[in-house]
């Protein structure tokens, strides 16, 4: 039975579309939060026993997160509902509407608002944005002496912008402008937004190329994102809590307060932090405000709705090589466990939005606490366990018959031949250049580049070892025909990406 705090409040449905709901359009599941009473789940379960499932409420405590708000999309509907409370120590429960920062799932909306500008002839995909830009001009260097950038390039993180994220602002710090933050000059806390690559060659996330793209349709407007979002994304949809609003004043109640990794409240005393760069992470929203979102990109895929014309929302949904991205969310799986995805991370709020195009199910998990990563991937094999499409599916360990090869142990390099196309994600999710491998005892571990503490791999064969997460890597040492160890496989397999480490 799940502890009181933890009874799920204000459920609501809505079905897409402008005719009334039907009886027949109105029936759901009978009860889509089921899988949070004991179905919450690790990546890779334990080689002996029961594999573990846990209820939210336990897992919510264990990771210290006092609240969760969850949107689910069947059939056509939505049903959103919150868990636990907006801060920590009060009766303040979080319900479908309370407000969250939901980090990079921000630049889902700022792609929605500049593909519905697309449709409309205002900003083309692939003209070079130097074309719209009156604030701030795109930076020559010495590798990119005339830079020509698209947005398809911005939406797909293959521009060659640096800038992975940013930092958050506390309540007593200044708020930069969107051109200090480009620049990286104060009171702005990033570096500059300059060119790491040659654009159109290599996918590597960036959301100060986001930031470009937020600057272009701005330029190119007139108008700042807030407005252009309001009219183009959250007004078609009726996302009536949602904004790009900073600081969010506390005027609009009903706000999920920051807490950090103990639990405890932070960004005192107002309880929320700030965001400069408001297209890469800078949305407030809720779960049911997402829900609907997630309903209209899909429903647009599918032909069902005119929110995005269904050739923009199927490029929207379709990879641009090398990277795993289509314009604006990351896409994985195959044919009806295809799925669109991505997470957000700011400080001390986390999130996560997943959809299936063909199927039209998704989901969407909003959390206000420094640990709720981890929560979210437990939160997320749950709710695709049971969508029942095979994504994330569970793994299991193994106990090794024989103790691990000692002569696993070694650093080993990224070998950089492999095509970027071939490696995919991980040149994002997995972005190191070298790695070490020790062996203790019957434990292979590894240690990553800054890491100071080694962290355990569960075996999954005599060779093949996994590191779990919220993205699950997979090793596989590999051993010529001389007997010697040459090297490490490491793949992300839901992503069909793998990277070469050779022994150095």
């Amino acid at each position: 039975m799940r502890h009181p705090v933890f009874h799920r409040l204000s459920a609501v449905a809505f079905v897409f579309g402008s005719a009334p709901p039907t009886h027949a359009q109105t029936l759901a599941p009978p009860d889509p939060f089921a899988a949070l009473d004991r179905g919450l789940r690790p990546d890779v379960a334990p080689p002996a026993g029961t594999p573990p499932r846990w209820s939210l409420g336990e897992r919510m405590r264990h990771y210290r997160v006092p609240g969760v708000a969850i949107a689910i999309l069947s059939n056509g509907v939505v049903q959103a509902a919150g868990f636990g409370l907006r801060e920590a120590g009060t009766r303040d429960a979080v319900d479908r509407d309370t407000l969250f920062s939901v980090g990079s799932i921000s630049k889902l909306v700022t792609a929605a608002t500049t593909l519905r500008l697309v449709a409309r002839g205002q900003v083309d995909l692939d003209r070079d944005v130097g074309a719209y830009l009156k604030r701030w001009k795109l930076p020559p260097s010495a590798a990119v002496p005339e830079p020509k950038v698209s947005l398809r390039m911005l939406m797909t993180h293959s521009a060659g912008f640096g800038v992975h994220g940013f930092a958050d602002y506390q309540p007593a710090e200044p708020l930069p402008t969107l051109l200090q933050v480009l620049d990286g000059t104060g009171p702005a806390k990033n570096e500059a937004v300059r060119f790491k690559h040659v654009p159109g060659l290599r996918s590597d996330y960036s959301g100060g190329g986001v930031t470009v793209e937020q600057m272009t349709i701005e330029d190119a407007t007139g108008r700042p994102l807030a407005e252009l979002a309001k009219a183009e994304v959250f007004a078609p949809l009726g996302m009536r809590r949602s904004t790009f609003e900073s600081p969010l004043s506390p005027a609009r109640s009903n706000i999920a307060k920051a807490h950090d990794a103990k639990g405890a409240v932070t960004a005192l005393p107002r309880g929320w932090e700030s965001f400069a760069e408001s297209g890469a992470s800078g949305l407030w929203t809720s779960a049911s405000d997402l829900g609907r979102l997630l309903g209209g990109l899909i429903k647009s895929y599918q032909g069902r709705a005119d929110f995005l014309p269904q050739s923009l929302a199927t490029a929207m949904m379709t990879r641009v090589s090398p990277g795993v991205f289509g314009l604006g969310p990351r896409l994985g799986g195959s044919g009806t466990g295809r799925h669109f995805f991505h997470m957000g991370a700011n400080q001390s709020y986390l999130s996560f939005i997943e959809g299936y195009p063909e199927t039209g199910e998704g989901f969407v998990i909003l959390t206000n606490g420094g640990n709720g990563g981890g929560l979210i991937a437990e939160i997320r094999n749950a709710l695709t366990d049971a969508i029942g499409q095979g994504a994330h599916a569970e793994l299991r360990g193994v106990v090794l018959r024989t103790p691990p090869s000692p002569d696993f142990r070694g650093k080993y390099r990224l070998d950089a031949a492999v095509p970027l196309a071939l490696r995919g994600a991980l040149t994002d999710n997995f972005e190191y250049d070298s790695v070490e491998i020790d062996v203790v005892g019957d434990a292979v571990r590894i240690v990553l580049p800054g890491q100071e503490t080694p962290t355990p791999l569960i075996p999954l064969g005599p060779a093949q070892f996994a590191l779990p997460g919220l993205y699950t890597f997979i090793l596989e040492f590999s051993r010529d025909a001389f007997g010697t160890v040459r090297g490490v496989t490491i793949s992300m397999p839901e992503a069909a990406s793998m990277a070469y480490y050779a022994r150095e």
